[in-house]
């Protein structure tokens, strides 16, 4: 049903009529016999001779009614110019219209006004008068001429024609319509009836009913009917062309059914090829295997078409030729490879890790120069958060690879590296090879993670599978348990990762190239935070820069306080959890922006959780600071000698390990050895039990790199003579007073550093780490190289004090 107003709201239909509305009427001026009250339309367009309902809403339109009523005037109905308009003035509408009078007007249960109105003729506005509750113009009539020629004649034919053809066109149209078209003799009078119920826009109506001259109107309902007949024809075009594909089809189908019976009544038909067989064909021939392998895939095709449907092995000989085909077995150009581009995809996402780099590099550079070359296996080993996952994204953007990874850890069968046996019902290819699948491309980077932690079971032992994968003078001719035809490896660049070595098997560990991600010190966590993680946490929290900042003192508090790890991960969680506090409070409207300080973390991530191990440094004698590393990076530990009445025996506590024990003990019989060298009583090691402990004994600790202090410590006890507060120590001593070199070189001095000591007493063969240990430590601290445990204890111990 057309309505005036599409959406109104619901006041607007319950609002009472006008106040004293029945007075008012009395009241009003008269109106002037050329001079109608006008109803505004929001989308509704009336024609001459036509009959329409209309939905009166506005208090206005209801008023005008009930007064045309009144005063047995018509109506003139006329079409705002914008349909959001709820309270129209003479300028928002146009101005011609068409006079009608109302048939009936009632008033419905729910309140809302109904009126039906019949179109008489044309109007154009000339004024509009004031003084009235409602809209009223004067108007001028347009009187229709109705002339009758040659022209106008063969438009009214045509219209109707094509009016005729779209009624038959439309679905379920109804026969009233038909019977009036046909029926109408009068040009204009024809023009109107079509325009009023063909499916345009009010703005496209209001033109018509606009357009006075006959001829011009006749054109323009036949133009737009046109339009809309071409677009039914191709509508039953289409319709009639899709149920013909399907009757088809249906056909095709009946008659296929009807010969798979016939032959198989006859015998027959079991060499022929369907269209799904000729389609599998024509795929083997476009995969490019080699010739070998295509013709193995030629032949389980052919054991395909002679097998019947319902076979138990039809669906999987079906999905062995869909691996088949699926795989890529073609040779693929290699892309351009640019070493500087590369050096710069690296550097943006990963801070530091210069080996690392420098290898992805010499590789490229090699690919380069030689691209028949065998692709490196590489084995990232580190505590976990170093970036070894992300690393391998990275080189595969750098190399212009695609990436897969390949998840290792828990695998403990066999079967999941070279794949199950057609034989077994559910059985698929490995992990390798649909991997490769789905990468697409022999060239791709494939990342095996995790690989020390694979399992063994009684399926078998998946680290032995890895051999050939990995060995690159045998993993160009990988053989699938489940393909059972040899596929190309040789050009998938495989990276493995690993926290530890240990568990590796050597025969795989043999195979890999390994690179050491020893973890960051807190100089390169902070450059990490800054320009990564910080960035990072900042859109997953919906944040921006104007919005929140984080101070670069805040960032080193995180990173002493509250994490102690090789990686960032922990950092950034941290970091997460400060961005979240901000969130909330600019969600709130507390803050705008808002500037993170140190001191505002306790009161955000609670109090410090870590506290440096300087705190607990002393001036007596029997006391020695040494440096550790650990999975979290490097740090200080204090060796504690006392000397208590006993037999003799060595006590030792802190949990320490079983080779750190051993370095206690080649210790104190270092001590011993040199006491008169040392001017020792050799009584007293006789007469007393030494005990050595290591603080933080929650924490294991093992390695024969704290055997240095542990003398030092020992000799200072004997001697009592104190060990210098600010000097740090690391090295493994022999028992010919030796100090051999130690690992973990780079984060022991950063330690030292951070704990403001000045000088540490490092192995003169580790001399060659020097270059590693960062430009803020070594500016920091003064290095002191040593082959004898006699060159530490002249650097180390106090003199003592001279005698009275």
């Amino acid at each position: 049903m057309p309505l005036d107003e599409p959406e109104r709201r619901p006041e607007e239909r319950t609002s009472p009529p006008l106040p004293a509305f029945e007075t008012a009427l009395s009241a009003l001026p008269p109106l002037p016999e050329d001079a109608l009250i006008l109803i505004p339309t929001r989308n509704l367009v009336l024609f001459p001779g036509t009959v329409l309902p209309i939905t009166l809403g506005r208090q206005r339109s209801i008023a005008a009614a009930q007064a045309a009523i009144r005063f047995s005037r018509g109506v003139g109905i006329i079409l705002q110019r914008e349909a959001g308009t709820d309270d129209p003035i003479p300028v928002d509408l146009h101005r011609i219209g068409t006079e009608a009078n109302l048939l009936r007007y009632l008033t419905a249960p729910d309140g809302t006004h109904h009126a039906v109105c019949q179109g008489e003729k044309r109007f154009r506005v000339i004024e509009f008068l004031e003084g009235y509750p409602f809209l009223v113009a004067r108007v001028e009539r347009i009187a229709e001429a109705d002339r009758e020629n040659a022209e106008i004649a063969a438009r009214l034919l045509f219209l109707r024609n094509q009016a005729m053809e779209v009624l038959r066109l439309l679905p379920q149209a109804p026969a009233e319509l038909a019977h009036a078209v046909q029926s109408v003799s009068s040009a204009p009078a024809l023009a109107d009836l079509i325009a009023s119920f063909m499916d345009v826009s009010p703005s496209e109506k209001q033109e018509i009913l606009e357009t006075i001259a006959i001829e011009r109107r006749l054109e323009r309902v036949s133009a737009m009917l046109g339009y809309r007949l071409e677009v039914l024809r191709l509508s039953q075009k289409i319709s009639d062309e899709t149920k013909e594909k399907i009757d088809t089809r249906q056909r095709e189908f009946l008659l296929r059914e009807q010969m798979k019976t016939i032959q198989k009544e006859l015998g027959e038909g079991e060499g022929g090829r369907s269209e799904e067989m000729a389609e599998l064909a024509r795929k083997i021939s476009e995969a490019k295997m080699p010739p070998e392998i295509e013709e193995h895939a030629r032949k389980e095709l052919s054991r395909l078409e002679r097998m019947p449907e319902a076979a138990g092995e039809y669906s999987m000989e079906r999905t062995y030729l869909d691996w088949l085909i699926e795989l890529p077995w073609a040779e693929e150009e290699r892309p351009a490879i640019d070493v500087a581009a590369a050096r710069a995809i690296l550097d943006a996402d990963h801070y530091g890790l210069r080996k690392v780099k420098r290898r992805i590099l010499e590789y490229l550079a090699i690919q380069k120069l030689n691209p028949g070359g065998r692709s490196p296996i590489l084995c990232f080993v580190g505590p976990p958060g170093v970036g070894k996952t992300s690393l391998g994204q990275s080189i595969a953007r750098a190399t212009g690879r695609k990436f897969v990874r390949v998840s290792l850890g828990g695998v403990h069968d066999e079967a999941e590296i070279r794949g199950h046996r057609r034989t077994y019902i559910g059985a698929l290819p490995g992990n390798i090879l649909q991997a490769i699948k789905k990468a697409g491309s022999r060239t791709c980077v494939m990342m095996l993670d995790e690989v020390d932690k694979l399992g063994r079971g009684v399926q078998g032992d998946p680290a032995s599978a890895l051999l050939e994968v990995l060995d690159p003078e045998q993993n160009g001719s990988f053989r699938d348990n489940y393909l059972g035809v040899p596929f190309d490896l040789s050009r998938v660049m495989f990276i493995t990762t690993a926290n530890v070595l240990d568990s590796i098997p050597p025969a795989l560990g043999d195979r890999m190239e390994v690179i050491d991600l020893p973890g960051y010190v807190d100089e390169e966590k902070l450059e990490i935070a800054r320009r990564y993680l910080v960035e990072r946490q900042r859109k997953a929290n919906g944040l921006s820069a104007e919005e929140v900042e984080i101070s670069e003192e805040a960032l080193k508090a995180i990173i002493r306080d509250y994490t102690r790890e090789a990686g960032v991960r922990n950092l950034e969680r941290e970091i997460g959890a400060v961005l979240r506090n901000a969130a909330v409070r600019i969600a709130e409207g507390s803050a705008q922006k808002v500037a993170i300080e140190a001191g505002d973390l306790a009161s955000i991530l609670g109090p410090r959780r870590f506290e440096p191990e300087s705190a607990m440094r002393t001036s007596i004698p029997g006391v020695a600071t040494g440096l550790a590393w650990t999975p979290a990076g490097g740090d200080i530990l204090f060796i504690e000698a006392t000397r208590i009445p006993g037999t003799g025996r060595l006590i030792l506590t802190g949990q320490l390990g079983e080779v750190m024990r051993e370095s206690a003990q080649a210790a104190l019989s270092l001590v011993k050895g040199k006491a008169a060298e040392l001017a020792l009583d050799p009584a007293i090691f006789e007469k007393s039990d030494i005990h050595i402990h290591v603080p933080a004994g929650a924490i294991p600790k093992d390695g024969p790199s704290a055997g240095v202090a542990i003398y030092t410590a020992l000799l200072s006890l004997l001697s009592g003579r104190v060990v210098k507060s600010e000097v740090a120590m690391t090295g493994e001593i022999s028992l010919r007073g030796l100090v051999l070199p130690v690992g973990g070189i780079k984060e022991k001095a950063v330690a030292a550093a951070r704990a403001g000591l000045e000088t540490v007493i490092l192995p003169a063969r580790n001399k060659k780490d020097l270059e590693e240990i960062p430009e803020s430590a070594r500016a920091s601290l003064s290095f002191l190289w040593v082959e004898k445990v006699d060159e530490v204890v002249a650097a180390a111990l106090e003199k003592l004090p001279a005698a009275a």
